[in-house]
């Protein structure tokens, strides 16, 4: 299981309603229900993957996020997730905003862009960098924003957005100390809980 994943359940109370946007193959809601006993609903586009949440029972309905959210009531849900997507979204501080429209707390991850390993590849390559976390060319990435946690704290901060819990992971491992004390450069994934002021 990723490490983020854990995390995100860590962040969720037991029987609360779940909203998770991009929600993949369903493996985050999956283990939210039988952890947490959570009553959830994914949102995804791809065809494969929508048909692997029905596989595991899990309540999907196809939507393109970038069309936005305005079929949600605002507080209709507890908790809102988004793993891994919100810098594909062509307006990000739109789907935050949407986040914390539609639940009372939302939790986002993503791909940490200022990580050393990205910042030496450009120096010394001169070209974007592929790797796990980010397997893909320059030209065919779904990745549109790219974001720091820099980046995305200044953002919440502008936004009046308060940071319940923040967790980094490195190398799928739990926050370390580099990762704690220089969250910018050490952290490959960024775990953010957050709600309005």
């Amino acid at each position: 299981m990723r490490i983020d994943l854990g995390i995100i359940c860590s962040y969720v109370k037991s029987n609360q309603d779940v909203l998770d946007l991009g929600c993949g193959d369903g493996a985050l809601l999956s283990l939210l229900r039988d952890q947490k006993s959570i009553n959830g609903v994914g949102l995804e586009n791809d065809h494969e993957k929508i048909t692997e949440c029905i596989e595991k029972n899990i309540a999907v309905v196809e939507h393109d996020l970038n069309k936005g959210l305005r079929q949600f009531n605002s507080n209709s849900y507890d908790v809102v997730i988004m793993t891994l997507a919100l810098q594909a979204m062509q307006r990000p501080d739109h789907v935050l905003d949407e986040m914390l429209r539609i639940g009372n707390e939302c939790i986002v991850t993503f791909p940490n862009f200022g990580h050393w390993r990205a910042r030496l590849h450009l120096m010394f390559y001169g070209k974007m960098p592929v790797s796990d976390l980010l397997p893909y060319q320059w030209y065919d990435t779904p990745n549109i924003h790219f974001c720091t946690v820099k980046d995305f704290e200044k953002l919440c901060v502008q936004k009046n957005i308060s940071i319940i819990h923040k967790d980094m992971v490195y190398e799928n491992k739990a926050t370390s100390f580099l990762c704690k004390t220089y969250p910018n450069l050490f952290s490959e994934t960024a775990i953010y809980h957050l709600t309005r002021n």
